[in-house]
């Protein structure tokens, strides 16, 4: 990855960095939903308050990437609202991000991390893939385009 990109914890000053960059992708793909409205307008309270993390990867004084994980209880997290700018897109960011992720799951003793997503997103699904995430049934999904479930247990 670039050495002028740094992943940072997320703060409000970047709630409308968050929104747009995840609206963008999501709006490509005909995917977002009413949840991810829900939690793109109150990350915090969505997310943060409820004892999950949010990433952002930067560059200067740009937002470019994201990733959270969302604890959804009796040690179980998901990996959420990963994304990367289309124009810093194939430079190891979204790898970065997911390591992270992988970092702070592990020194917090998660069991396990859950993630939701859609067929059309390959590049995204093989990365998941390459981390060990395994295909599931697609069940108890927030979301109504969410055709893949991924785990992975530590």
């Amino acid at each position: 990855m670039d050495k002028s990109i740094e992943i940072i914890e997320y703060n409000d000053n970047y709630h409308s960095d968050f929104k747009r960059m995840n609206l963008e992708w999501l709006d490509k793909y005909n995917l977002t939903e009413s949840h991810d409205l829900m939690v793109l307008d109150d990350p915090k309270g969505t997310i943060v308050d409820r004892g999950g993390f949010i990433w952002l990867a930067k560059s200067g004084d740009e937002i470019i990437g994201s990733i959270a994980l969302m604890n959804e209880g009796h040690g179980i997290f998901e990996l959420a609202k990963m994304c990367v700018r289309e124009d810093w897109q194939g430079r190891g960011i979204s790898k970065t991000l997911i390591e992270t992720c992988l970092k702070k799951a592990k020194q917090m003793g998660v069991k396990k991390l859950t993630l939701f997503s859609n067929h059309q997103l390959r590049t995204a699904l093989k990365l998941y893939e390459k981390y060990g995430f395994k295909n599931v049934e697609v069940k108890d999904s927030p979301f109504e385009t969410a055709d893949v479930k991924m785990e992975l247990e530590f």
